[in-house]
């Protein structure tokens, strides 16, 4: 039977100390960052997928919950490919179980790779057909992480063809102060757009010009170039 022991055993001996320096910058965890605080060890992204697909069945959502609370970001990140992979394959109940564990460790999907390897994967997909309100109140958090997981989780809608609370939520967050929910928000308006580009121009013909820049720029990436200037000089 698996234990954290063995995960934890496994990633360590995957680690690159220069890898982890790259991490380090690329996520922001130097002092003043937004990832301040955080460890890494340097383990690759494929290699903590092939950790979790190796140990996923046999850990308890117990064990796989105290990884969550580690101090070491690969740790973190490994736990939430352990319990995606749970969520695909549990019952409702599980499932369940799993939606309620992320939400109670919000703090501690504390960088956008983290909310982002998450959200779309399980918060969005458990709302699917159930009832949504608590995005809105993850949108009105003080904590960007939360911010995040909320329009993200909109991942899943989106992938459905319901566009109604991506378009909600990115009115919400539409001049939200942090770099990582506007270029969050101009994704998934993107995204939108891949499926329906009538619908995203007819949400950005209002609010474009009030869009922070980036946010702007996340959402136009894919249109044409002449398009693209046509929203950014404001001429349209």
């Amino acid at each position: 039977m698996a234990a954290n022991a063995d995960v934890r055993h496994e990633l360590a001996s995957l680690a690159d100390p220069r890898r982890a320096e790259g991490s380090s910058r690329f996520l922001q965890m130097m002092p003043g960052g937004y990832g301040e605080g955080d460890r890494a060890i340097g383990v690759s992204v494929p290699d903590q997928r092939r950790v979790a697909a190796r140990y996923w069945r046999g850990l308890s959502l117990a064990e796989t919950a105290e990884l969550l609370s580690s101090s070491v970001h690969e740790e973190r990140l490994t736990s939430l490919f352990i319990l995606v992979r749970k969520f695909a394959k549990g019952d409702e109940e599980e499932r369940g179980r799993i939606f309620r564990l992320i939400l109670a460790n919000t703090g501690r999907i504390n960088n956008w790779d983290l909310v982002d390897s998450s959200a779309p994967y399980i918060v969005g997909p458990w709302l699917i057909d159930k009832d949504r309100s608590i995005l809105d109140r993850l949108a009105e958090s003080s904590l960007v992480w939360d911010r995040r997981i909320a329009i993200m989780a909109t991942f899943a809608f989106i992938r459905a063809g319901d566009f109604h609370w991506t378009f909600r939520l990115s009115e919400r967050l539409l001049r939200d102060p942090h770099d990582l929910v506007q270029k969050a928000v101009g994704w998934m308006l993107r995204e939108v757009g891949n499926r329906d580009r009538a619908a995203e121009e007819e949400f950005l013909a209002r609010r474009y010009r009030a869009m922070p820049r980036i946010m702007l720029r996340y959402a136009i990436e894919k249109f044409e170039p002449q398009r693209r200037r046509e929203y950014l000089t404001g001429v349209l």
